[in-house]
């Protein structure tokens, strides 16, 4: 059997988050397993985390091929510029309420004129790169990852052009019924040659594979065809050297991504009423990532909150690991929308490795609670049951000036390394 893999993604290192690591931990087991893997990715991509760290785990081994593209973000910002407002920041640019009139232009824009996104001018030059890398290489297993899932289109190209070259389309979040693009004031055509697209690649892919159970029954009703599931996971080797200190102060710490979709407010109204009536509480809440301005003057507007948060850009991946060390609870908050139940995002399974208590907010009803249940991880609260969320805190805040806050967690299913040896099973029986 040829155990070689080409493998197409936007995002990859420097690039920082949680995207990355799916395929970098991919490959990288990969490579222990035997096989050769070829990484396709932008030469000059638009991201808004980057975490040069990541590079030490790309394998010796791989072939990194990195081909230019073309993106219209600058654009976006040049005009925003010219009309006298101040450039606006990557989480900024999604908002479920009233727009500014450069969000409504750019978001009309992306959604009717940019479909399925704005990395759709990559997928003609790159496909007809990989036509000729194809054949050079002798290449007959390609695996395309998206979101962006303009990626998609490019194995689509490739299977048509070489059908005999098996295809696997992973997918990190739905496309068609994908919450962010109820952000983008999307027509009905638009939104219907989305369904169109998304049921191409789903029907012609040889294996599709998504990140979460729920997922897997949105896709095999769009496809109608079975879905494998393979969610995200976590390192072992990343999790070696962690070292738990005892903090000065209750340390509660997010991280990633705050925005419109997926907004603190609730859980920092309830830790809000518990030190106003607690004026003595030693705690802090950390924010580590990419915040969007709205929530951050929401908390520093506030005397009581903005005493207690703290706000830090984002960091390297080894720097977030020796946090973890230093930290007593994780706050987790799944996108308020109907997609909820389905909200698995990779940053809880790092949560789940680093062994600390997680405090959820979002569906009890879901995946991330069937996660964080299973692995007796923590608590997952509803948006508005403030006083359970109270009662969880002053509890933890309890053990930890005890010196009780000890770990129960079981995490072990979802290593990269079970993770890679279930991807190699569905390689193999290509």
């Amino acid at each position: 059997m040829n155990k070689k893999v080409l493998i197409v993604t936007y995002y990859w290192p420097p690039s920082g988050g949680s995207g990355v690591q799916r395929w970098l931990k991919f490959v990288k087991y990969l490579d222990q397993a035997g096989w050769d893997t070829i990484v396709v990715t932008p030469e000059n991509p638009t991201f808004s985390m980057s975490d040069p760290s990541l590079l030490h785990d790309v394998p010796s081994k791989t072939e990194v091929v990195k081909l230019p593209i073309w993106e219209p973000y600058d654009t976006f910002y040049k005009i925003s510029g010219l009309i006298g407002k101040k450039k606006p920041g990557a989480m900024d640019m999604i908002s479920t309420g009233k727009m500014s009139m450069i969000q409504r232009i750019s978001s009309w824009v992306r959604g009717n004129m940019m479909i399925p996104d704005p990395r759709i001018f990559w997928v003609k030059p790159a496909s007809k790169y990989l036509q000729e890398l194809i054949k050079v290489r002798d290449i007959d297993k390609i695996i395309t990852t998206g979101p962006p899932h303009s990626i998609h289109l490019i194995g689509l190209r490739l299977k048509r052009k070489f059908p005999a070259v098996k295809w696997i389309a992973d997918f990190r979040d739905p496309w068609s019924e994908w919450d962010l693009l109820d952000t983008l004031l999307l027509t009905k055509a638009a939104r219907n040659r989305h369904r169109k697209l998304e049921r191409r690649v789903l029907q012609e892919a040889d294996r599709v594979i998504t990140i979460a159970p729920y997922h897997v029954k949105l896709f095999e009703k769009s496809g109608g065809r079975p879905v494998d599931l393979i969610t995200n996971g976590f390192d072992t080797d990343d999790f070696q050297k962690v070292q738990r200190t005892k903090t000065q102060k209750f340390t509660i710490r997010h991280t990633g991504v705050v925005d419109e979709l997926r907004d603190p407010r609730p859980f920092m109204m309830a830790l809000k009423k518990i030190v106003e009536a607690t004026p003595d509480m030693q705690v802090i809440v950390e924010f580590i990532g990419n915040v969007n301005s709205s929530f951050m003057t929401y908390v520093l507007q506030d005397p009581v909150l903005s005493s207690i948060t703290k706000f830090t850009n984002t960091i390297p991946h080894k720097e977030l690991l020796k946090l973890y060390g230093q930290t007593d609870l994780l706050l987790l908050v799944l996108a308020h929308t109907a997609l909820a139940p389905g909200n698995l995002p990779g940053k809880l399974f790092e949560y789940l490795a680093s062994g600390i208590p997680i405090v959820a907010v979002g569906p009890v009803e879901g995946d991330a609670a069937d996660v964080i249940g299973k692995s007796k991880a923590g608590e997952i609260f509803e948006r508005g049951d403030e006083a359970a969320m109270m009662a969880m805190l002053r509890k933890h805040y309890k053990l930890w000036t005890e010196g009780r806050l000890v770990s129960t967690t079981d995490a072990s299913p979802f290593t990269r390394k079970k993770l890679t040896d279930r991807l190699i099973g569905i390689l193999e029986s290509l």
